[in-house]
């Protein structure tokens, strides 16, 4: 079993992933994973490079606890977490599954500690520090997790953070619990946390407003170390920080060293989609197979002249094809590209009259053309006949 210096050394980088598909991205109302998908899912992580991956809830015991440690013991690169409340009976049924990690949760927000567990912030901190301090004493690597630290009280959530970094605590997990922060205002309470205490953080942000993977993002420059994260952003409700969006914005927006294989994203996605039965949307950044599919006329006339004029990344790298659709949008340039991979050169005049057909078409047929129609209303052009003529 590892060392909490093993782990350490694990997580020594300015960028560090902690995953938590098999824990939080299994909470998603209706998705089940079987525990050969686990460790499918789980080897591809760290395949990829994660760093940490959240194994999921020992004390659920039964299949969720055999899974963790079957995890545990799979002899991953990364650094395998149990997640726990603020329990020592949760602790010890981490423990006993080998994992070399645990995230240890509790409420830090009034509206919690009022109306949830119904107790004092004085009976939070105790736990905080009972919990921490037994985790500690087993030489465990520990997160400390302020469940919804985005609605906490700022003086309160600086004193939660203190008193788990002095029961032994290495990181305070900052949870946007419902989703309900913004990244402006998440940089301030991370910077001041990071400031005022001198503890890692790492973010754990939901997506309710949409805002998951730009809270992360502002934590991160704040000085947030920590992204949690999961495949394709899947999670409770609306969902958590996507693994694959904040790892390229981080590369190419911070140009920082994630550590992540990202071509080995793509086939990680298509899995966890499968086994989760959510599919991939066709628009999902650096998924979806319209990520650098073109239509617009002004658009693939820069795209065929130079890739960089309307593309960020090259689709290469997270594995991904380039496609220039034919339809309504399209402009001459796509009919003239097309058609001169079957050595027919066009003029500016039968590219225009043609580029009307093609329009009239795609409206007809309510869809985009392939390049075999697009060749077929050429010849059609040539002979003088227009099938979709009014």
């Amino acid at each position: 079993m590892r060392t909490k210096q093993d782990v350490l050394k694990i997580l020594d980088r300015r960028f560090i992933v902690c995953d938590t598909t098999l824990r939080d991205g299994e909470q998603t109302a209706g998705i089940v994973f079987a525990n050969i998908e686990k460790y499918k899912i789980a080897q591809m992580l760290d395949d990829a490079g994660v760093q940490q991956i959240e194994s999921g809830i020992p004390a659920m015991g039964g299949d969720e606890k055999t899974a963790v440690k079957h995890i545990a013991h799979m002899g991953l690169d990364a650094s395998i977490l149990g997640w726990n409340r603020a329990d020592i009976q949760d602790i010890n049924d981490s423990i006993a599954c080998d994992v070399d990690s645990v995230a240890i949760s509790m409420s830090s927000s009034d509206i919690h500690i009022q109306n949830k567990i119904r107790k004092s912030r004085e009976w939070v901190l105790q736990k905080i520090s009972e919990s921490v301090s037994h985790a500690a004493d087993h030489g465990l690597y520990i997160s400390c997790n302020a469940e919804d630290a985005s609605r906490a009280d700022l003086g309160f959530l600086i004193e939660f953070a203190r008193t788990a970094k002095e029961a032994g605590a290495m990181r305070l997990r900052y949870c946007d619990t419902i989703g309900r922060e913004d990244p402006f205002t998440a940089y301030e309470r991370v910077k001041t946390i990071i400031d005022t205490v001198g503890i890692d953080v790492e973010m754990h942000t939901h997506n309710d407003f949409g805002m998951a993977n730009a809270n992360t993002f502002a934590g991160i420059r704040a000085g947030a170390k920590f992204a949690s994260t999961t495949v394709m952003g899947i999670g409770e409700r609306s969902g958590n920080t996507a693994l694959e969006e904040i790892v390229m914005a981080c590369k190419h927006l911070m140009n920082l060293d994630t550590g992540i294989d990202v071509l080995k994203l793509k086939p990680l996605a298509e899995f966890v989609s499968l086994a989760s039965g959510r599919p991939i949307y066709v628009s999902k950044p650096f998924l979806g197979a319209n990520c650098f599919a073109h239509e617009a006329g002004i658009h693939t006339d820069g795209i065929i002249k130079d890739s960089k004029n309307y593309e960020p990344y090259d689709p290469e790298e997270v594995g991904l094809q380039r496609s220039i659709v034919i339809g309504k949008h399209s402009g001459r340039s796509t009919l003239v590209s097309d058609l001169a991979k079957r050595g027919i050169t066009l003029d500016d005049d039968a590219a225009a009259l043609l580029l009307e057909n093609v329009r009239t078409a795609s409206i007809s047929l309510k869809r985009q053309l392939t390049s075999d129609e697009l060749f077929y209303l050429y010849n059609d052009l040539v002979k003088g006949v227009n099938t979709f003529s009014k």
